[in-house]
């Protein structure tokens, strides 16, 4: 039988259809445990969304105002910052990798590659070997992309290399390497001054946690860890961000990961064992538990 309407008298004598209530409750709790439901994502659907989201957030990131002489400033007052932290040694970092032609090379198109290729990559990974943790990882990482947004339209930063003074190299310019979008050729395609926070540090600091918190193999995990410990390494060298830009790009996956886990009810990658739960889950995705 369905549910019936049952007509009740509250304290102030108005009349509530507790069962059809109770009934519209329950459908829309359902409805929203379905969207939320990890399931296999549908591979071309899944090829669209990533580019335009990066289409989108490419194109609202370089149509933020520079704000030259605003980005200066701000760059000037980090850089003070840093030094009244004992923390400002970029000028060091870049300097030493710059000694080292090999060395400082390698570095630019690890900056201008890896960036992307390693986040594709680990996205291409989670698909095919983690299906039912997919969707909820990759909100993270559009949602710290999101964020960081924020902060190029609120802070705008000059990087170091660009900075009045700084004695900074500018890496990709000394030593001629393509690729990058941040000088040369191609700096007139992007926002020169969206530097803090930092989405090499964002992104690889997802790539890292994501490939450390689901990969079975030690070796594997062990890379996982390393990848964002040496786009820190990179990104200072290279002289594109300070030290603290990569704080703020820490900061912003911190915000990406607490809206997936708010949405999706737990850590993306969070292991949910065994028993009734995830018999539950593997239902949901067609035998894809997480």
């Amino acid at each position: 039988m369905g549910d019936e309407t049952v007509t009740e008298v509250n304290g102030r004598g108005q009349a509530v259809d507790t069962v059809t209530e109770e009934t519209g409750h329950r459908a829309g709790q359902g409805l929203l445990r379905r969207i939320r439901a990890p399931r296999r994502p549908r591979f071309w659907l899944e090829i669209l969304l990533i580019a335009v989201s990066y289409w989108t957030y490419s194109l609202i990131r370089n149509a933020v105002p520079e704000q030259k002489s605003q980005a200066m400033a701000n760059a000037d007052w980090l850089w003070r910052l840093e030094h009244q932290l004992g923390i400002a040694a970029e000028n060091s970092v870049n300097h030493a990798a710059n000694s080292l032609t090999w060395l400082i090379v390698g570095m630019n198109y690890y900056y201008a590659t890896l960036h992307f290729v390693v986040t594709l990559g680990v996205l291409v990974w989670l698909y095919r070997r983690h299906p039912g943790r997919y969707s909820a990882t990759r909100l993270a990482l559009f949602a710290t992309t999101a964020v960081a947004l924020l902060g190029y339209y609120f802070f705008p930063l000059a990087p170091p290399r660009l900075m009045d003074g700084g004695h900074f190299v500018d890496t990709v310019v000394v030593h001629h390497t393509w690729g990058s979008m941040a000088s040369g050729d191609l700096k007139d395609m992007s926002n020169q001054y969206a530097a803090m926070p930092s989405m090499h540090i964002g992104w690889s600091l997802w790539c890292g946690l994501t490939v450390f918190a689901l990969s079975t193999v030690p070796w594997v995990r062990v890379l996982g860890l390393v990848y964002p410990a040496t786009t820190l390494t990179v990104i200072v060298a290279t002289a594109n961000h300070f030290w603290l830009d990569a704080v703020g790009g820490a900061m912003c996956l911190a915000v990406g990961f607490a809206v997936a886990s708010l949405w999706y009810g737990t850590v993306p990658f969070r292991n949910r064992g065994t028993g009734p739960g995830r018999t539950r889950i593997a239902v949901a995705t067609g035998g894809y538990a997480p």
